[in-house]
This record gives C-alpha cells, sequence and structure tokens, in this order.
C-alpha cells in the first residue's frame, strides 16, 4: 500500500495568518494514494451495515462519493447554503476561524437508515457536530463518523459524543 501520507503538505499562513493548513491535494493527485486513502477509511465499517455517507461540503466529498462506492451505499451531500433545491434542515456551526451553515434536504435518507458521517478533516469540531445534528435531526441511526486526518492539538475529537469515530491519519 502507497504510504499517501508523506505527501501531505503543511501551509504556513494558509487561509489566514497564524494557520498551520495541511494540504491534502497531492493526495488527490497521486492514483495510488488517493486509492489507499479510500481503501484506509473503508476499513473500519466494512463490516458495519451502512446504508448510506453523508459527506461534508466540500472536501468531504472528495472522499465520500468514492467511500460510498467501496462500501456499496447511498450518498447525501451536507451542502453550504442555496445549493439544495426543496425543503431543507440546516445547522450552524463555529469553526477556527468563522461560522457557517451546513444543510440537509429533507427527507434525503430514509429515517432509520444506518448512516456514516464522512469529512476530510477534524479540528476544533465544530463542522462534524452540525453534520452530526442534522443526521440525528432526520432521524437515521447514526453508526459513526470518519475522517481523513485528525489534528489531535484542537481537540475536536473531545467534544464527540463516543459514537465511533475513525481518522485515517492523526496528526
Amino acid at each position: 500500500m502507497t504510504d499517501w501520507t508523506r505527501l501531505i503538505r503543511d501551509i504556513h499562513d494558509f487561509p489566514r495568518p497564524g494557520v498551520l493548513f495541511k494540504d491534502i491535494m497531492p493526495v488527490l493527485a497521486d492514483a495510488d494514494a488517493f486509492a489507499a486513502v479510500i481503501d484506509a477509511l473503508a476499513a473500519p465499517w466494512r463490516d458495519v451495515p451502512i446504508d448510506a455517507v453523508m459527506a461534508i461540503e466540500s472536501r468531504g466529498f472528495l472522499f465520500g462519493a468514492p467511500l460510498a462506492r467501496a462500501l456499496g451505499t447511498g450518498l447525501v451531500p451536507l451542502r453550504k447554503p442555496g445549493k439544495l433545491p426543496g425543503p431543507v434542515l440546516e445547522a450552524r456551526y463555529a469553526l477556527e476561524y468563522g461560522e457557517d451553515v451546513l444543510q440537509v434536504q429533507t427527507g434525503a435518507v430514509a429515517r432509520g437508515a444506518r448512516v456514516l458521517l464522512v469529512d476530510d478533516v477534524l479540528a476544533t469540531g465544530g463542522t462534524l457536530l452540525a453534520a452530526r445534528e442534522l443526521a440525528l435531526r432526520l432521524q437515521v441511526d447514526l453508526v459513526g463518523a470518519s475522517v481523513l486526518m485528525e489534528l489531535a492539538a484542537l481537540g475536536g475529537r473531545a467534544r464527540w459524543d463516543g459514537t465511533p469515530l475513525r481518522a485515517a491519519l492523526v496528526v
């Protein structure tokens, strides 16, 4: 298996001064590394019955769609405001450097469906908690969450509720 972790680059002062950004674009650009990432994300869930992957905009989509395919499930996108037609549910959340909103279409997944949340990075946990809130408001069975990378120093895991949370890489 390819060591995809060596392709992650540190970008200082992005998107603002004082932030150390973990650039995953080289991982996506390398076919073997990208395949290894999807395998790593899928591995903990292969024996868990899952009906849908709920992927968080925007970089969560990059992993959510191929992960849903690998697990043989449907995909439910969690989007920024104004991107989804019809009635939506929304959750507001704080970021490390601002605020945002996630939305999901009402009825996007059946009540009681077994759902896995997917995103690229777990930092302070705000985005993942907003996604969890939306999943619970849809009355699904949240089986867990999966992220490519966890930034442990930012403490996001401590805000999580004990539902299984898997990170392919912890830094």
